[in-house]
């Protein structure tokens, strides 16, 4: 009988072993499982919040309630213009024809990012002047058209196919010879198109990218630092659900593809794209076009928009933002009451603000004529 209690007794013992090691077995699992939840919900709350703030960055353009800028209200008398509109996916854009007699050429224009086609009317009027039929258009989530926000890097080379594909089918505007001619979104647009089939003569890139990655994350570097790169694969992953294949659409690939002369514009001051990072004209290397051509402007005005305007213009303009500063600094909250800031403006010499950069465009006219 003692026996037979020992050998209930260790009976009893190897059961309760095998209860602890299915528990200790059971609590692995449930930490695996919180774990994976864990990781699961960290990474949906890391895209939310990478496709929110990409979003607030793409959001709609719109043009600044007060500026030293002309807009076309100044040219309107002397330069009437035509207005159309085509579709770039489900948004009706909003197009404008200058020059409608010029029959030298049709020159496409694609705007930069964060406005719309109007920011450049003094090198519009400029390319009217010199004998030019000018297109030009409001792009995706761009002040006069349509789209609650501008999408992202690659939207501007598809509202140019789109804008291209509209004048190929008009009797009156095929049958002219074309050209493109854009900045930063829109120097990357007139090249990355050049990835379709498109008749085109020529094209001029001002302060272009040359892959919409690079540029999306050398602007995340310049806001995080090195965590920028743990978060690329949100980054593109949120672009690859807006556009697809061609997420990675770019310039290099357009100007290799198409072999028609090309001129590459970047200042060496660029802040907002690197002119040895993400621009196009860093690539020289990568471009076996033989027809491009690379026009570096540097010293004291080579940055991203004041490139476009004569030195007497930047000199003013560095003056006028120096008094304006001034004023900021008397609202605590930086903000300026509207009386106040439309007065400031309204005192401003346009006339002298609005003064283009007359070496570049004849750059740009001189090698656009070359190709007629």
């Amino acid at each position: 009988m003692i026996k037979e209690k020992e050998s209930v007794q260790e009976q009893d013992t190897c059961i309760s072993s095998k209860d602890i090691s299915k528990t200790k077995k059971s609590k692995k699992k449930i930490v695996l499982i919180c774990l994976l939840i864990f990781v699961f919900v960290t990474l949906i709350v890391t895209q939310t919040v990478t496709h929110i703030l990409l979003k607030e960055n793409f959001s709609r353009g719109e043009y600044s309630k007060f500026t030293t800028n002309y807009r076309y209200d100044h040219y309107e008398k002397d330069y009437p213009r035509k207005n159309v509109s085509f579709k770039s996916g489900e948004n009706l854009l909003q197009g404008y024809i200058y020059g409608g007699d010029n029959n030298k050429g049709l020159i496409v224009f694609s705007h930069g990012i964060g406005g719309g086609h109007e920011g450049y009317i003094n090198e519009i009027i400029w390319l009217v002047d010199n004998g030019w039929r000018v297109f030009a258009y409001d792009a995706t989530g761009s002040c006069t058209s349509e789209g609650d926000g501008t999408n992202g890097l690659p939207q501007s080379a598809l509202d140019l196919d789109c804008a291209l594909s509209y004048i190929e089918n008009d009797e009156e505007l095929s049958e002219l010879p074309k050209f493109l001619m854009g900045h930063s979104w829109g120097g990357y647009a007139v090249t990355a198109v050049l990835n379709f089939d498109h008749d085109v003569k020529a094209s001029a890139s001002i302060s272009g990218y040359a892959y919409p990655m690079d540029m999306i994350m050398e602007f995340a570097d310049g806001m995080m630092g090195g965590i920028s790169k743990a978060i690329y694969p949100f980054i593109w992953l949120d672009c690859y659900m807006n556009f697809g294949e061609y997420t990675n659409m770019s310039a290099v690939d357009g100007i290799n593809k198409s072999d028609i002369p090309v001129l590459v514009i970047h200042g060496t001051q660029d802040k907002m794209i690197g002119y040895d990072r993400s621009s196009i004209i860093s690539k020289e290397s990568e471009i076996t076009n033989p027809n491009v051509k690379y026009y570096t402007i540097d010293g004291k005005y080579c940055g991203h928009n004041n490139i476009f305007h004569s030195d007497e213009t930047n000199e003013y303009m560095d003056k006028l933002d120096a008094e304006y500063e001034k004023i900021c600094d008397k609202y605590t909250d930086g903000k300026v009451p509207d009386d106040i800031e439309s007065e400031f403006f309204a005192k401003a010499d346009k006339e002298l603000a609005n003064e283009v950069n007359e070496e570049m465009m004849t750059e740009i006219n001189e090698f656009f004529e070359m190709q007629i």
